[in-house]
């Protein structure tokens, strides 16, 4: 297994384990030692079966932040929540809560050394748009919650898909060869592979 910890927005990971025919785990964590923000990171599962993606998570974390003793979610993008999950050498309690809970967080808990919250990024999301929000999460600096990241992603997207039918309406009736400065430039898009610094909490 690898995995992603990391102090800036990365999607791959250098953290190696026994198990190296597992997927990479996506994880960006905030820097160690940053100021309390509202998100300590982000984490972008393949699934949304809690089972099959807490283990690999648990396995990174645990050295980091202390063992993993319990997590809660919203059930809204959950369709399955289990009251335990087996994980490496213990197993970590599952709750739930529909109204108190950001619906796009994670919280974490660990006996005597603290809790944390992840933004927890659809399994689906483009490459592009998961990298942004995991430079967004993983920023020390930002106040948003969960989702009012989430919603800017989305606005994002929107506005640079919207900016590409632009130009390629443009190219295709010539403007390649004679481009209006009064048209809008486009907005590039949001880049995976960006550097990455190993990192706890």
């Amino acid at each position: 297994m690898t995995a992603t910890v990391s102090s800036s927005p990365t999607l791959e990971a250098d953290h190696r384990s026994s198990v190296s025919s597992s997927p990479p785990l996506r994880l960006s964590l905030a820097p160690a030692g940053s100021a309390p923000a509202l998100l300590d990171g982000a984490w972008w599962p393949r699934s949304h079966d809690l089972v099959a993606e807490l283990p690999s998570l648990t396995a990174v974390l645990d050295p980091l932040w202390g063992r993993i003793t319990r997590v809660t979610v919203n059930p809204t993008h959950w369709p399955v929540i289990p009251r335990k999950v087996p994980v490496a050498g213990h197993v970590v309690k599952v709750g739930w809560f529909a109204n108190e809970q950001d619906p796009n967080e994670l919280l974490l808990l660990s006996y005597r050394m603290g809790r944390w919250n992840l933004l927890v990024i659809p399994p689906r999301t483009p490459a592009g748009t998961a990298a942004w929000l995991m430079a967004a999460a993983s920023d020390p600096l930002r106040t948003s919650t969960a989702s009012r990241l989430m919603e800017e992603a989305a606005s994002l997207r929107t506005v640079y898909e919207d900016d590409r039918t632009v130009q390629a309406v443009w190219d295709s009736e010539g403007g390649h060869e004679a481009r209006d400065p009064a048209v809008r430039p486009r907005i590039p898009a949001v880049t995976a592979g960006l550097p990455h610094q190993p990192t706890g909490r």
